[in-house]
Formats: structure tokens, sequence, C-alpha cells
């Protein structure tokens, strides 16, 4: 593990509430506008420490490597102490859901709510173990982040022979639209496949320690649809499951109106 990663996890500071929620953000974006639209609802319960991943945002430097649980742990922990941090929520949206859920792996006795919006990590999408796993298939896929001349025709075809919703397709070219985008969804994937996790073994873990976790899927959502997250809805009481009338890229602003909620 580099002391780049171990030492730099940057953060924006968003509120000023007297509780600590620690978020992660979704692929493409940074901590700041993942995380802005939860001020209104959530800006006076929480101070919200949203984390730049790395190759996103202010963190968008980070050398290359493939960021194991373990590492993910020391930094955090470093993060805590430094901060003199004993007790947080988390909130994980998207990619950022495999850092939240490593969170809620390492410190289940320091939390106490643990917000999963439409989290990856839950299940595994074949295409991504595909293309992350396999050595060749790894080279094709950043071959094919390289050269977009045959990458978007490839996904319009996908579209044609309906394998692909019209709303997955326009998500793809926005993040995908750019050299720098497509490094940055390249080596996040790449980066962060064993942030792998036994979703039963870590409901039972949060169980033993009273941490409630809260999961939230969008009804519209095609990016990430809510049967991806049913191996999890299926272990939690039904009121944690909470799925919202909402896409994939306002279910965060949805989801902290519903959070607020539970603290009124």
């Amino acid at each position: 593990m580099s002391d780049h990663f171990s030492k730099n996890l940057p953060y924006t500071q968003l509120g000023s509430g007297p509780h600590i929620l620690l978020a992660f953000h979704g692929i493409g974006q940074d901590g700041s506008s993942c995380f802005a639209p939860m001020l209104k609802s959530l800006g006076q319960h929480y101070t919200i420490y949203a984390f730049d991943l790395p190759f996103h945002g202010q963190n968008s430097d980070a050398p290359f490597e493939v960021i194991s649980k373990t590492a993910w742990k020391v930094s955090i922990q470093s993060y805590l102490s430094q901060n003199n941090i004993s007790r947080f929520d988390i909130a994980g949206f998207s990619i950022g859901g495999r850092f939240a859920l490593a969170t809620l792996e390492a410190f289940p006795e320091q939390i106490d709510n643990a917000f999963l919006i439409a989290p990856d990590g839950v299940t595994e999408h074949p295409m991504f173990a595909l293309a992350t796993r396999i050595p060749p298939a790894r080279w094709i896929y950043g071959w094919l982040m390289r050269h977009p001349n045959v990458f978007f025709p490839g996904v319009q075809a996908a579209r044609t022979l309906k394998l692909a919703s019209k709303s997955l397709v326009r998500f793809t070219q926005q993040v995908l639209n750019t050299p720098e985008k497509r490094q940055t969804i390249y080596r996040s994937w790449v980066a962060f496949r064993d942030l792998r996790f036994d979703i039963p073994a870590l409901v039972k873990v949060a169980n033993a320690h009273q941490v409630t976790i809260y999961l939230f899927a969008g009804e519209y959502d095609s990016l990430l649809k809510p049967k991806a997250v049913k191996k999890l809805a299926d272990l939690l009481p039904e009121n944690q499951y909470i799925e919202l009338k909402s896409g994939h890229t306002r279910l965060v602003e949805h989801a902290a109106a519903w959070i607020c909620t539970l603290f009124k």
C-alpha cells in the first residue's frame, strides 16, 4: 500500500450538525457534488465528510493500485484517529457502496446507521467480473476505453438489440465522453475489484453490533436496478428497504429527504 493512499483521503466538509456522516460518492463524481443535495435535508443533523475516492476530484492524482480491504481499513482508521471520531454513520452511493460496505465490515462497533443508496458491491455484474478479474478481458476493456470509435457503436448496437435501455446508453455516453472520464472509469473498476463482500455474513456482523442498515433503490434506476440489491433487501426488516420513485442520478437527493424523517 502506498503512503499516498494510506495518508491521503481528501474530503469536503458539508453541514454543521452534531452527528458525523462519512460519505462515499459514485463513479465519475466527487464527494462535494454527490452529497451537496443532502445539505438541505440533513445539514443540521450531520456534519458530512464527503470523501473523494481514488482517481476522483481532489484525489485524481492517486497512484494506480488495487485497493485491498486491509489498506482501506488502515486509511479510515488513520482518518478517524486524526479527527478524534469515535462514533459515526456511513453513506455510500453507487460504486461508493463498496467503500461503505468495506467501512461497515471494518468498524461495525463504531457505526450506528449505514445508508446504502443504489450500492455497488451487493452483487457483482458478470461484465464487471469479466472486465476486471480476467487479464485478457481486462486488456480488452482497457483497449476499448482508449478506442471510443469502437466502443460507442457497440453501445448503440446494444440499444438497437434491446440489450441496453435508452437511459443506460445516455448515462454511458455522459460518463465516458472524454478520455479523462474513460480513464477514471477504467482505473476505478480495476482498482476497486477486491472490495467484495459476503453479504449474509456482513448483515450478521451489523446486527450483532446493532448497526441499522437502510437500503435505497430507485424504481426507475436503469444503472443499478432494484433486483441487483435483492440479496441484501431480503435480509433486512421490511422498513429498512426503501424503493424510491427516482432514477439513478437524483437518488441521493431523494434518499436524503427520506433519511431526514428518521430524525424528526
